[in-house]
């Protein structure tokens, strides 16, 4: 597994516990305490994403909510909406990562973690914003 996709999973965990505690994510990351050993090389990205996805999160969400054909972001699994948030932000802000990685490492995430039917949602869902990327007023 890639440091990448590491700190994904690292940023994922920091975003859903912080929804689940209803705090903010980097006071999540703060409280955690320094990186393990196992941790070090990816801790850096990993802070990029929860940093980012903190900083855009109302924009993030009104993109989701906008797009997301039949579904409210109340609705959608918080692991689901965690994996979302974190999608897009790569997807719209991140310039060193290629959409198509952002979109495709987002739903390995949603199969690994979530339900039979995530990765699907998940998919159509980015690569919806990564089609109206040019045009989205960020």
């Amino acid at each position: 597994m890639s440091a990448r996709t590491k700190a994904r999973k690292l940023a994922l965990d920091i975003l859903f516990a912080a929804e689940l505690r209803e705090e903010l994510p980097t006071d999540v990351l703060s409280a955690r305490g320094r990186p393990n050993q196992d941790e070090l090389s990816e801790y850096g990205h990993a802070v990029r994403l929860i940093e980012g996805v903190q900083e855009h999160r109302e924009r993030i969400d009104e993109l989701l909510s906008a797009y997301a054909t039949g579904w409210t972001l109340d609705r959608m699994p918080a692991v689901d909406r965690n994996i979302l948030r974190m999608g897009a932000f790569e997807l719209l802000w991140v310039d060193d990562v290629p959409d198509g990685v952002a979109v495709s490492e987002a739903v390995a995430l949603a199969t690994e973690l979530s339900t039979e039917e995530s990765p699907r949602f998940v998919n159509g869902l980015l690569s919806r914003l990564q089609r109206l990327k040019p045009s989205l007023a960020l």
